[in-house]
């Protein structure tokens, strides 16, 4: 598949529409020639991307493009284009809570009040642990 030529405006929208934030200087300043913009991972890298004022209709050529896309949003054309068309953000690895998680609190007390193991805590449904913990405040049980 083509791609359209991409602007200055389609990275902006990128930023935007994934989450990333504009970093400022030590003065709270964004930069005279750029704008700067990092995203935290969850895998605890940052990326950093530079957008040349003004964002404009402006486009990239191809090297300069190709350098953003893979060093600094580090997605591919068809994920950055689906995010920009689409509000499709990429895929970064976000961990998804599990389902039937048990809160950490109500497992530590579990285990170090109630005197629980980690194999009996761990094959509880959330009402199964809630009960346990209520019949041992109530019958010391």
């Amino acid at each position: 598949m083509s791609w359209p030529q991409p602007t200055r405006q389609d990275h902006e929208k990128f930023c935007d529409v994934e989450g990333w934030k504009p970093v400022r200087d030590a003065h709270g300043r964004s930069g005279s020639h750029h704008v700067t913009y990092e995203l935290a991972l969850p895998d605890g890298r940052i990326l950093r991307t530079r957008i040349s004022h003004p964002v404009d209709r402006s486009t990239y050529g191809p090297s300069l493009w190709g350098h953003i896309l893979r060093d600094q949003l580090q997605v591919s054309e068809p994920e950055f284009w689906s995010c920009v068309r689409d509000g499709a953000k990429p895929d970064r690895g976000v961990p998804e809570a599990p389902t039937g998680s048990l809160p950490a609190d109500l497992v530590y007390l579990l285990i170090n009040r109630v005197g629980l193991n980690d194999t009996e805590v761990a094959a509880m449904s959330k009402a199964e642990a809630v009960e346990r913990l209520n019949r041992y405040w109530t019958e010391g049980a």
